[in-house]
């Protein structure tokens, strides 16, 4: 087979170049969060710790963790369940059902956004922590069902074959066969659909009610007086996080099986 010839000595540059201009305004967000202005710059913690001793923050923080975990761990189990349904299913309308369950991720998120909300209004459905929760769950199902999917779609059913040629009942065969084999890919679910429902902004922006606002939420709000260095560090602090989930994503090899979507 003939090997690939090398890329051009000038597409590594404009690559460069690119990924420098993406990443330029995050370097100057982290290194603000740790300077400050006396005679001269000087390396500091100062608004970390404001950002910690911060009661207003620290609640918004607590309620994006709620919405996290709750819209996340539904999403995870709906979706995981769908996928084995949708794989194993004998009905010739799978496949329609199976593209109506990914639109969500074709749909314009505001026209998504703007459905949700005129659906809460026309079900006298009061705006609230528990509105967010369920707006998350809907956009992130498709998620974690794509995951699972790709992971069930690689899987050799014939091992469940076997298992039900030893006299494993269908509930034994998904307990002790199916679910071992995807437990892998309904992790990477989980954190995908968390790391997606942490950093939301607009589909919160739109389903929240009153004192019920996100991080995301709060840190637009306080963005509108001016950024200010105590706004980097909590940037910085959001954007660790969003890396470290990110990280445990690609440990559990969801990336790579939501790749081969």
């Amino acid at each position: 087979m003939k090997a690939r010839p090398r890329a051009p000595f000038w597409a590594f540059g404009i690559l460069f170049g690119v990924l420098f201009v993406l990443y330029l305004p995050v370097i100057v967000m982290v290194v603000s969060s740790v300077l400050t202005r006396t005679d001269h710059w000087v390396l500091t913690l100062q608004w970390y710790r404001l950002v910690v001793h911060d009661r207003e923050l620290i609640d918004a923080l607590i309620r994006s963790l709620e919405v996290g975990f709750a819209s996340s761990f539904i999403s995870t189990l709906v979706g995981g369940f769908a996928a084995i349904a949708l794989v194993k299913s004998k009905f010739r309308f799978v496949k329609p059902v199976e593209a109506l369950s990914f639109l969500s991720l074709v749909v314009p998120e505001l026209v998504f956004a703007l459905s949700l909300l005129s659906w809460f209004f026309v079900l006298r459905v009061q705006l609230s922590l528990i509105t967010v929760i369920l707006a998350h769950i809907t956009f992130s199902l498709c998620f974690v069902l794509m995951t699972v999917n790709g992971r069930l779609a690689a899987l050799d059913m014939t091992i469940e074959d076997a298992a039900r040629d030893l006299g494993a009942t269908e509930w034994r065969i998904l307990r002790t066969v199916t679910l071992p084999l995807i437990m892998t890919s309904m992790l990477a679910g989980f954190l995908l659909a968390f790391l997606l429902s942490f950093d939301d902004f607009l589909i919160t922006f739109f389903t929240c009610g009153v004192g019920s606002d996100t991080l995301p939420i709060r840190l637009y709000a306080a963005m509108k007086s001016g950024l200010t260095p105590q706004l980097s560090a909590l940037a910085t602090l959001m954007l660790a996080f969003t890396v470290a989930l990110i990280f445990l994503l690609k440990r559990a090899r969801g990336l790579k099986i939501f790749g081969q979507m």
